[in-house]
């Protein structure tokens, strides 16, 4: 799956579409999850681990597109007008207009995608409570990364919420890392909606 992965990224990228249709066939691949970035297939990952799923084996390719924009070229080479897989995804509530577009481009019902109010962090943020990100935070080693953060001007005057949210991306590999580990400390009663619904339909 991951050579698969790195074929469809090549293909979108201008390369040729050739080894993403061999292996679409030969795995098989049935469906394909677009998402906007690395942390958020670490997210889908993780909970799908934390269910019992391996979504490879299942024939279930999560991609990340690099940023909401590249979603219609990744729908129109995977959908029905190109290797005909079933699409699902999940965006931030900002990018929902390019999801949509790419989507009705490439002749998918419009249902078929989930969209975070804010953007996945948010929701992870939410669902566990600052104080639980907070003791996260410590475990994971960043607590002294995480007060240096907190003392700069610009976080003054910000909801403990968004100053989290934040943080977790102010330094390369943050977000991907705890992508993981956000969603590892849910409860299963905890799951945020999207994130639920878009493990939950495939």
């Amino acid at each position: 799956m991951g050579s698969f992965r790195e074929a469809v990224t090549a293909w979108a990228a201008g390369g040729p579409g050739d080894l993403a249709r061999e292996l679409a066939e030969r795995l098989p691949v049935r469906a394909a999850v677009l998402l906007e970035g690395p942390s958020d297939v670490a997210a889908v990952n993780a909970l799908a681990a934390s269910r019992g799923r391996d979504l490879a084996a299942e024939g279930v390719c999560v991609l990340s597109i690099g940023g909401a924009m590249g979603v219609g070229r990744f729908a129109r080479f995977l959908g029905p007008p190109g290797l005909g897989l079933r699409l699902t995804g999940m965006c931030d509530e900002l990018e929902r207009g390019y999801y949509a577009r790419g989507w009705e481009r490439a002749g998918v019902a419009q249902q078929g995608f989930f969209v975070c109010a804010a953007d996945l962090e948010d929701e992870l943020i939410r669902a566990l409570g600052v104080a639980r990100v907070a003791e996260l935070v410590r475990e994971e080693g960043d607590l002294r990364a995480l007060q240096i953060f907190l003392r700069q001007p610009a976080q003054q005057g910000r909801t403990a919420q968004q100053q989290f949210r934040r943080f977790l991306g102010t330094k390369r590999g943050r977000k991907i890392h705890y992508g993981r580990v956000l969603v590892e400390a849910l409860t299963p009663d905890r799951v945020p909606a999207p994130l639920d619904g878009l493990l939950t339909s495939l």
